[in-house]
């Protein structure tokens, strides 16, 4: 058994591939007696390990198909079916259209397709997709990022919330989702097509009136501390970064524009 808050810990942050201590994309969300694992970019099952048996996360949500952000669904793949885990399978899987295909297409080495449905139970997200995960509810959003991707949004019974933008460059849908959240990580790869800057993320921040923002996937030519730093400049409130194994408790904040919050609540 674990405690009702809303809690978000930091599997994984780097882009474009993994590197020594920091995976790729990756979230666990933990919050109304349920566990989703959000992004399974490149090493962040083995990050997830550390806080939770695979065999007891309760879903699995995706932004989008690029390896940073999904490949380790082929390792999960042969880790609920075939090693000795205690899991309840399938395993409910949020993802863009197409995932299991995809999946699909990489794991079959034969004549025969390869069982992915019996490890996941594939659910395609759409705009405006809504699911009930125990005592959290998912809300999905397509964002502009090229290929079909979503921002995530979050909320518990007691009115907590966070948002995830994914991989994505500033859109209104994106600004929608995250309206008025406690807590909202937002990538910062870089001002070109399809990402935020660390800059745009903060403006992002400010125009959904979030209570306190996370920057992560800092592109490679950034340091994360100067990351937070430009997000500052556009953002009057709290601003972190998504160091890998930070966790991040979502408490009720005040969201009026123009007014400074205390820190986002974490620890290490």
């Amino acid at each position: 058994m674990f405690d009702e808050s809303l809690r978000l810990t930091v599997l994984g942050s780097a882009t474009p591939y993994a590197r020594p201590g920091n995976a790729c994309s990756g979230l666990l969300v933990e919050g109304g007696g349920v566990r989703v694992w959000v992004d399974a970019g490149s090493g962040t099952l083995a990050e997830l390990q550390r806080y939770v048996a695979l065999g007891d996360v309760d879903a699995v949500w995706i932004s989008h198909l690029h390896a940073d952000h999904s490949a380790d669904l082929l390792t999960a793949f042969y880790a609920l079916l075939y090693a000795d885990l205690d899991a309840r399978l399938p395993v409910p899987l949020f993802g863009p259209a197409g995932t299991a295909d995809r999946l699909a297409a990489f794991l079959t080495n034969g004549p025969d397709r390869s069982p992915v449905e019996r490890a996941f139970a594939v659910e395609e997200l759409y705009d405006g997709h809504v699911v009930r995960i125990g005592g959290l509810t998912l809300r999905s959003g397509a964002v502009t990022h090229g290929p079909p991707a979503f921002a995530l949004r979050v909320e518990d019974g007691a009115g907590r919330s966070l948002a995830y933008s994914g991989d994505c460059e500033p859109c209104p849908s994106l600004d929608e989702l995250a309206r008025g959240c406690d807590l909202f990580v937002c990538e910062a790869d870089g001002g070109t097509p399809g990402h935020h800057s660390a800059e745009q993320a903060g403006r992002t921040a400010a125009r959904a009136g979030a209570g306190s923002l996370v920057v992560t996937h800092v592109g490679s030519g950034l340091r994360p501390e100067e990351a937070v730093a430009r997000a500052a400049t556009e953002f009057p409130r709290e601003v972190a970064h998504a160091d890998p194994g930070r966790r991040f408790e979502v408490t009720r904040r005040s969201r009026t524009p123009g007014r400074t919050t205390t820190s986002p609540t974490s620890s290490r």
